[in-house]
């Protein structure tokens, strides 16, 4: 019989959320780090059929999975999600979904089939409609004056089209196979790198996911100094169709991330992310081409003539099992330094993710805990890298479509030049959870900062969201009612005539909500 084990999507938060926790609470795999997914455990298929092993105390009375000798066939959950934005686009790491206003649905379904212990074939497609309701968006005039759009400089457009949107995907489908703890394939999953639990630097789920060729460890690589994991990656990046003024050509991109635990430090993870993304017609044809990743880094002028856009990451995550504390946090670089001086003198553009989780037990016995979660996401850049280029973190002078897929941003879904504190505090049981979340939204400092350079004029979102996730039988539920009041949203401030401080700003409430029901074969 397979012992392959399904493949846990970076897209359903609530089996993530719960397949971390277990480190902290209870007996898991201890070298696991998890800062790469999609993940791959066998113990933990009973997640997405929680009853196989209970009985027939099903909601429906389906075999699942299928056995045919050494073939064995899954069928994946199906999923349903409805959400609304009353306003304006809210919310990020959603995959497929798209940033707009109104109603917008999401279903995907499918199959997973292993053949042995070695072939995988996944297919696992998803369908999105949007009303995509037009709202109050940028204005190029402000107090008179033209300032161009924030982010002129990449494929990230505000609305997608004028008109209702709909799109099928192949979602989280794949075709891997198996050896050992190794594991290569072709795949349109979406990824998530980093120990960020909020946001992600390189690579999130904000985006749609790629076309992508993977290397990859299925579980951590034990060795005598420690345990390691990796991805690597050669895929294709598209735009979005709604932005002008770029060139028609898609993006190669090369990726890999590393993580290593200590054997001596048990807990402890270190991992580093480097992502290389060029224009097809400005790529060669010799290995270097195709596999970046293996240049020295540091200072290069031919790296930057290249037309290649670098990016680079350092993290860690320390758990103390004993405390059920754990710490992250995650430094990135983008490009190469030019200069002596950009190298010595300057930060360049970078960004940085810290946080850290602690769980209070309430009653051990019914595996029930109180959970408290902090993150702060930095992405705005320095005023030294602001002046030398008036670029922010994810753009780039080459790469005119920026860090992104389809339109949407490959790493923190809060976009270029923004900030973001979180505070997490939850009741959770198993995949049962209800909790709040407080954020403070800082939208694009960089833009602030080169256009409008006025201390009143910063656009801040405040919000509240009070969410549920439930599971009855084989059915999960996730219910998020998210309440934002935008301070001078799309930084419009009216400064009165005879004082400094006291005029009135753009601040508009906006309501998110989002249902998602998924049923477990």
């Amino acid at each position: 019989m397979s012992v392959i084990g399904q493949s846990i999507s970076s897209n359903i938060l609530i089996y993530k959320d719960y397949l971390r926790r277990l480190q902290l609470s209870e007996e898991s795999e201890q070298n696991t780090s998890f800062t790469i997914y999609p993940i791959s455990f066998k113990e933990f298929n009973n997640i997405l059929n929680p009853l196989r092993y209970n009985g027939n105390d099903k909601l429906l009375n389906i075999n699942n999975p299928i056995l045919f000798r050494k073939l064995k066939i899954n069928i994946l959950p199906l999923s349903f999600l409805q959400q609304y934005n009353s306003h304006h686009p809210e919310e990020f790491n959603d995959g497929a979904l798209i940033p707009a206003s109104g109603l917008q649905s999401h279903i995907s379904f499918g199959f997973n089939i292993e053949i042995g212990n070695k072939l995988q074939i996944q297919i696992n497609p998803e369908f999105v409609y949007a009303a995509n309701k037009s709202f109050l968006a940028f204005s190029t005039w402000y107090n008179g004056e033209f300032y161009p759009a924030p982010t002129i400089n990449m494929d990230y457009p505000e609305r997608f089209g004028t008109k209702a949107y709909h799109n099928i995907l192949p979602g989280e489908s794949f075709i891997r196979f198996n050896i050992r703890n190794f594991s290569f394939g072709l795949s349109t999953e979406n990824l998530w790198w980093g120990p960020g639990m909020r946001n992600s630097l390189l690579m999130s789920n904000t985006a749609p996911g790629f076309f992508h060729f993977t290397f990859n460890t299925k579980r951590p690589l034990k060795t005598k100094i420690g345990s390691f994991e990796w991805q690597i990656i050669c895929g294709r990046l598209d735009d979005s169709g709604y932005a002008s003024d770029l060139p028609d050509d898609w993006r190669y991109i090369n990726a890999m991330i590393l993580s290593y635990s200590p054997k001596w430090i048990p807990g402890l993870f270190l991992g580093s992310i480097r992502s290389f993304m060029i224009y097809n017609k400005d790529m060669g044809s010799g290995p270097a081409d195709y596999l970046p990743l293996f240049i020295p880094g540091g200072k290069s002028g031919d790296e930057f003539s290249s037309k290649r856009e670098q990016m680079q990451s350092l993290f860690f995550r320390w758990v103390w099992k004993e405390s059920m504390f754990e710490l992250y946090g995650e430094y990135a670089t983008n490009s190469h330094a030019r200069t002596d001086y950009e190298l010595n003198a300057t930060s360049f553009t970078n960004a940085y993710i810290l946080g850290f989780r602690k769980l209070f037990p309430l009653n051990k016995s019914k595996n029930t805990y109180l959970n408290l979660n902090v993150e702060l996401t930095e992405l705005g850049v320095s005023q030294t890298s602001s002046n030398l280029y008036g670029l922010s973190w994810y753009q780039h002078p080459h790469i005119k479509h920026g860090h992104t897929h389809r339109g949407q941003l490959l790493g923190a879904g809060i976009g270029p030049g923004s900030n973001l504190q979180s505070l997490k505090i939850n009741w959770i049981r198993e995949l049962k959870s209800i909790g709040l979340l407080f954020e403070r939204y800082v939208h694009n400092n960089d833009f602030w900062y080169n256009a409008i350079k006025d201390v009143r004029n910063h656009w801040v979102d405040l919000s509240i969201t009070t969410f549920c996730n439930w599971d009855y039988k084989n059915l999960l539920f996730n219910l998020n009612l998210k309440f934002v009041k935008s301070l001078n949203y799309q930084w419009e401030y009216i400064p009165p005539p005879t004082s400094f401080w006291g005029g009135k700003g753009l601040d508009p409430f906006n309501f998110h909500a989002k249902l998602a029901i998924t049923y477990r074969f």
